[in-house]
């Protein structure tokens, strides 16, 4: 089995979640992280951390020695500042991902374990769950940018021989989340309930997606690790959809009943409709989503309070 692990952007919320996962299968984990949004307090007692930036050939080529398996979380993951940092959402996204395949020719790596995204897909005219051959037609800068990664980690692994599986992580949330104001509904909306500020949905509200638990996206990275499929794509949520009024709704009761939304146009970018079909994952590497929903959102209101330190009945 594999020995040690590289992961970019292990600092960061999925990141570094999985870093302390595979410490647990009692691998060596070293993390290579600009800290732009990750934060150093993230990495885990155990993990070896060096900063850099997955860009460079020199932070990458530096970090190998050594490593049989390589996560590849680093990126910008706003689609909605995307939209107008499209060139530097491109040149972290795409060109650090081609520099990162570079620098794994001809080392010890033997499989690249790929954090793609939801946002590859064109629009679903309706809240059914998409499989993997979905039409494939971004319609923000990140979907671009990840698509154009998935297709060059593909051809890699082709033209290498090195295992690669690209997983296409859906709406993910949990406890750890960098707030910022464009990334990750539930964060974003939970923060501005425990500053007394209501909840801003832009559009309608009716909007559906699939949220689906960090811990869940992390047991589906070890048993893409444990896999002896030579390469795949693999659609990773829960296949259960619901909407942005629903969350809204759940987190206004549990934090301050007495505020509600409040409702601004659309922007632009943003699927309407993104629900993940799981099959492929469930057959190929028995992957399942174990988290509900309703049972997890208490522990990201309760991160985000003690960081704030907001009482309860505050």
């Amino acid at each position: 089995m594999y020995k040690r692990a590289l992961v970019t952007g292990g600092a960061g919320f999925i990141g570094s979640h999985l870093a302390r996962a595979l410490l647990q299968e009692g691998l060596e984990v070293v993390i290579l992280d600009d800290l732009s949004t990750g934060k150093i307090e993230n990495v885990p007692d155990g993990a070896e951390f060096v900063p850099g930036d997955v860009r460079q050939e020199k932070d990458v080529s530096k970090v190998l020695a050594h490593v049989d398996i390589v996560f590849h979380e680093a990126a910008r993951v706003s689609i909605r500042s995307s939209i107008n940092a499209f060139y530097d959402d491109a040149h972290v996204n795409l060109m650090g991902t081609i520099n990162l395949l570079r620098c794994c020719a001809g080392t010890d790596v033997r499989k690249i374990v790929f954090a793609s995204s939801m946002a590859v897909y064109a629009d679903c005219p309706s809240p059914t769950p998409v499989s993997e051959d979905y039409a494939t037609e971004p319609i923000s800068p990140y979907g671009i940018s990840k698509l154009a990664s998935e297709k060059y980690c593909i051809q890699f692994s082709q033209n290498t021989g090195i295992h690669c599986h690209v997983l296409r992580y859906f709406n993910t949330y949990g406890a750890g989340q960098t707030f910022t104001p464009y990334v990750g509904v539930i964060t974003i909306f939970t923060n501005n309930l425990l500053g007394k500020k209501p909840p801003v949905i832009f559009g309608d509200g009716r909007q559906q997606r699939d949220f689906v638990h960090v811990g869940d996206i992390v047991a589906a990275n070890i048993l893409a690790m444990k896999s002896d499929i030579l390469r795949g794509i693999f659609n990773l949520g829960t296949g259960i959809s619901t909407s942005v009024n629903r969350i809204a709704e759940l987190l206004c009761d549990r934090i301050d009943p007495d505020i509600r939304p409040l409702y601004d146009s659309v922007k632009p970018g943003e699927l309407r409709y993104s629900i993940a079909d799981v099959s492929h994952a469930a057959e190929e590497l028995g992957y399942q989503a174990k988290f509900k929903l309703e049972d997890r959102i208490d522990e990201v209101i309760e991160y985000y309070r003690r960081r704030k330190g907001v009482s309860p009945d505050a």
